[in-house]
């Protein structure tokens, strides 16, 4: 465990230098491999509003769900700069594939804050997927013994389709409902881990675009949770891991990958743009669109 006067250790990224890594270990390399495939499913994804069998099976042979996970339970453990690069080549095939990703790599995280035979429980397995929504108006945890108590609904969990846990963010609350403060005077908040089996999951992401993700909510009822099972985040008296990855919030990882998402469908955008504009006469004209001095 490292404490709050641990040493931070440096570790200066320049981002100019090339990402040198062999193929079998480079998810930029293997996210690109998979883009035919991931074009080929979108619509069905986006049919189904969740990622189709053929395609998960293949991203998880791809470790692309293990690349934020630590290295101490098989994950990959890299650099924030070569994730958000893989994120935003999945985009360039399919925007949703590309943001389940990015959620579920955010939620593993989770895994520098526990301990690790629950970490190994939870992310394990080669299929293993961590889901999770913001906080809700409704959400709330009380200590009990062993644990905590939680009841709520969390909403836009993105990927909890194909999820075997999912997260709740818990505000606690005491005996009488009254929020417990921390030493700053602010209200505490407490992660819940469990299995998706205890959720109720609400089938309510109708939307027109993003559809794939399946972004739905879940809802649980004075459900007990053992305290192993929880965490708080970027908490450092909490985090186990000392690696430099975990010393990035989650709040940062999630701002940059969801970025990379839109760049790639923009980067997918444009390369289909000049490919019609190569060929495509516009009507009344007689010269393709690349040669019009306006594009």
């Amino acid at each position: 465990m490292v404490s709050e006067k641990s040493p931070v250790p440096h570790r200066v990224m320049n981002i100019d230098a090339p990402i040198a890594k062999s193929p079998a270990t480079d998810p930029v390399r293997r996210a690109r491999q998979l883009r035919a495939l991931i074009e080929t499913e979108a619509s069905a994804v986006e049919g189904a509003c969740a990622l189709t069998p053929k395609l998960l099976a293949a991203l998880h042979d791809a470790r692309l769900f293990k690349m934020l996970l630590p290295r101490s339970i098989g994950g990959d453990e890299i650099d924030p700069l070569t994730f958000i690069t893989a994120i935003e080549e999945i985009a360039r095939a399919d925007g949703s594939t590309a943001w389940c990703i990015a959620q579920a790599s955010g939620c593993s995280m989770a895994a520098a804050y526990v301990e690790p035979a629950v970490a190994q429980e939870i992310f394990g397995g080669k299929d293993a997927v961590l889901a999770w929504g913001p906080v809700g108006p409704t959400v709330k945890a009380t200590a009990v013994e062993g644990g905590y108590r939680a009841t709520g609904t969390w909403s836009y969990a993105s990927g909890s389709r194909h999820a075997q846990w999912l997260g709740g963010h818990s505000p606690l609350v005491d005996a009488e409902g009254k929020p417990c403060l921390g030493p700053d005077g602010k209200p505490t908040e407490r992660t819940m881990l469990f299995p998706k089996s205890e959720a109720i999951i609400c089938d309510v992401w109708q939307v027109m675009g993003l559809k794939g993700t399946g972004s739905d909510a879940y809802t649980v009822t004075d459900l007990f949770v053992p305290a192993r099972y929880t965490f708080t985040r970027e908490s450092a008296s909490d985090r186990r891991e000392s690696g430099p990855l975990y010393r990035f919030t989650t709040y940062q990882i999630y701002g940059s990958a969801f970025a990379s998402v839109a760049l790639g469908i923009a980067r997918a955008t444009l390369d289909a743009f000049i490919q019609i504009a190569g060929t495509k006469v516009p009507m009344l004209g007689s010269k393709p669109l690349r040669d019009n001095p306006v594009v």
